[in-house]
C-alpha cells in the first residue's frame, strides 16, 4: 500500500483530524439491501454480495530491476576524482499488491502503477488459487493506475462499475485486498470524504477517503458498494507507521473509467488541456463576484488560443461544475480534465455577472509536457521538460544535470527535429516516433544554435 510515498513508509501529518459524519438517510435508503442479505442462519450478512466480487479481486507478484541512483550529487567537473559514486547500479526488487478485474472477455485488470512500476514479470493470482502471467497494456504515474491483461487465462469474474456516480458522505462501502501478502480480505466501512486533494500523494488528485481498513498491499484493490459495484481502486493510507488508522483513500471509478479507456486504446494517457488558470473560491472572493455558493474554481487566467477561450470562458469566471457534476475546487477541476483526453468534449457550468452559464470546450494537446510525462516518451526524458518549437520541432527547455538525457549530451535549448530520418514537428509527433521504435536504438537530429548533430540514444 501506498502510505504517500511509492515506499511502505507513511507520512504523519501532526495535528489532522478528520471526523467522518454518516449520512442518515442514505444509511435508510441502504437498509432493504443489508436486509436481504442474509447468511444460512438467516442472521445479516455481507458474504452473499463477497461471493460475487471476491473472485474478480486478484493478488499481484512482481519482479523487476530498479535503477538506484548515486547518493551524492557531485560537480561534474569533479566526477572523476569519485567513479564508484557516479555510475547507477541496477538492483532487483520483489512487490506484491492488489488488483481487479474490470473485463472477463479480455482479461484486463486495473491496479496502481507503482505496484506494477519497473516490474519485468507480473504474476496475478486469483482466490480460487489459479494463477497467470499478465502483461502491462500501459500505465498512469499522475492518476497512480495501470492497466494490464492476463495470459492464457479462462473463466474469469469481473467487477462491474458503479454507474451511478452519486457517492455521498456516509455510504458504506467494503474494501477489498491483499495486505502483508496475506491473501485475500475484506474490511467494512464508509466514506468519510470526497474529493480530497492536496495531499501530495500523486500530481492529479480527487480521492474517495475511508475509514475501512486499508494497509501495505491493499493497493490496487477494490472499494465497492454493497451492490457489490467498484466505487474505486484503494491507493494510499495515512498512518504514522505504515498501518491502518482508519484514513485511506482510494481513486473515484469516474477517473478509472476514463484513464483506463485510454491505456486500452493508447497504452498511454494523452492528457487534453483546457488553457486556464486559477486559484480556489474564497468567501471573499465569491462575496466579490456575487456568487451564493462556497465551492467551485476561480479563473484567474485565459490561455490564448487555448480550448478556454475558444468554448468563451473568461478570467474572473467561477467554473461550478464538469459535464453535469458540481465540483468542490479548483484541484477538483484539474483533476477531471486531466483525465480526459486531448479532443474530448466538456461541458462547463459558469457563474458569471449573476447569471448561471454551460458552455462546451474541446480539449487540447498540450504544448509542454515534464516529469513522467516526458519520462513516458521514454525513460532516457526523465528529469527533462519539452516544448513545442514555434518553428517546428521540440525544444528542451529545462533538463537536470542528473538526467539520463544530459549524461548523453542533450542540453537545454536543443530542439529535436527528427527521428531516424522521420521529421518531427510536435510533442505527439516525438511521442509516434519513439513509440513506433521502441526497444530500437533511435537517432535524433538536434539543432543546436548554427550547429546540427546527431545523437543515438540506446534502447529502452
Amino acid at each position: 500500500m501506498k502510505s504517500f510515498k511509492k515506499s511502505a513508509v507513511a507520512v504523519a501529518l501532526a495535528g489532522l483530524t478528520l471526523i467522518s459524519s454518516m449520512n442518515v438517510a442514505q444509511a435508510a435508503d441502504a437498509r432493504p439491501l443489508i436486509a436481504a442479505m442474509e447468511n444460512a442462519s438467516g442472521e445479516p450478512s455481507l458474504a452473499p454480495m463477497l461471493k460475487n466480487v471476491i473472485p474478480a479481486v486478484v493478488n499481484i507478484s512482481v519482479k523487476g530491476t530498479k535503477e538506484v541512483r548515486p547518493m551524492f550529487n557531485i560537480p561534474e567537473e569533479f566526477r572523476f576524482m569519485f567513479p564508484q559514486f557516479n555510475q547507477s547500479r541496477q538492483r532487483e526488487f520483489k512487490a506484491l499488491g492488489s488488483g481487479v478485474i474490470i473485463d472477463a472477455k479480455k482479461g484486463y485488470v486495473v491496479t496502481n502503477h507503482h505496484v506494477v512500476e519497473d516490474a519485468d514479470q507480473i504474476r496475478i493470482a486469483l482466490s480460487d488459487g489459479r494463477e497467470y502471467d499478465a502483461e502491462k497494456i500501459g500505465s498512469d504515474p499522475h492518476t497512480d493506475l495501470a492497466l494490464l491483461q492476463l495470459e492464457d487465462f479462462e473463466d474469469l469474474t469481473e467487477l462491474k462499475f458503479d454507474e451511478s456516480d452519486d457517492l455521498q458522505v456516509g455510504d458504506f462501502v467494503v474494501a477489498i485486498g491483499n495486505p502483508f501478502g496475506l491473501g485475500q480480505t475484506v474490511t467494512s466501512g464508509i466514506i468519510s470524504a470526497l474529493g480530497r486533494t492536496g495531499l501530495n500523494i500523486e500530481n492529479i488528485e480527487n480521492f474517495i477517503q475511508t475509514d475501512a481498513a486499508i494497509n501495505s498491499g491493499n493497493s490496487g484493490g477494490a472499494l465497492v458498494n454493497l451492490r457489490g459495484e467498484l466505487v474505486g481502486i484503494n491507493t494510499a493510507i495515512l498512518g504514522p507507521n505504515g498501518g491502518n488508522i482508519g484514513i485511506g483513500f482510494a481513486i473515484p471509478v469516474s477517473m478509472i473509467k476514463s484513464v483506463v479507456a485510454q491505456l486500452q486504446e493508447y497504452g498511454e494517457v494523452r492528457r487534453g488541456t483546457l488553457g486556464v488558470m486559477g486559484t480556489e473560491l474564497t468567501p471573499d472572493l465569491a462575496k466579490n463576484f456575487g456568487y451564493n455558493g462556497s465551492n467551485g474554481a476561480f479563473v484567474t487566467e485565459i490561455a490564448p488560443d487555448g480550448a478556454a477561450e475558444k468554448a468563451g470562458i473568461q478570467a474572473g469566471d467561477i467554473i461550478t461544475a464538469v459535464n453535469g457534476k458540481k465540483i468542490q475546487s479548483f484541484a477538483e477541476l484539474r483533476a477531471n480534465i486531466a483525465t480526459l483526453g486531448a479532443g474530448a468534449e466538456v461541458k462547463l457550468g459558469l457563474f458569471r455577472d449573476g447569471k448561471e452559464l454551460t458552455v462546451t470546450a474541446k480539449l487540447q494537446e498540450p504544448t509542454e509536457i515534464t516529469g513522467s510525462d516526458a519520462g513516458q516518451l521514454s525513460s532516457i526524458f526523465e528529469g527533462v521538460t519539452l516544448a513545442n518549437y514555434d518553428r517546428g520541432g521540440v525544444e528542451i527547455t529545462k533538463i537536470s544535470e542528473r538526467s539520463i538525457a544530459y549524461r548523453l549530451g542533450l542540453r537545454e535549448g536543443d530542439v529535436i527535429t527528427s527521428v531516424n530520418r522521420d521529421r518531427i514537428k510536435t510533442i505527439n509527433d516525438l511521442k509516434d516516433r519513439l513509440s513506433k521504435s521502441k526497444g530500437q536504438v533511435n537517432a535524433l537530429r538536434i539543432q543546436r544554435g548554427d550547429t546540427t548533430l546527431y545523437l543515438t540514444l540506446p534502447a529502452r
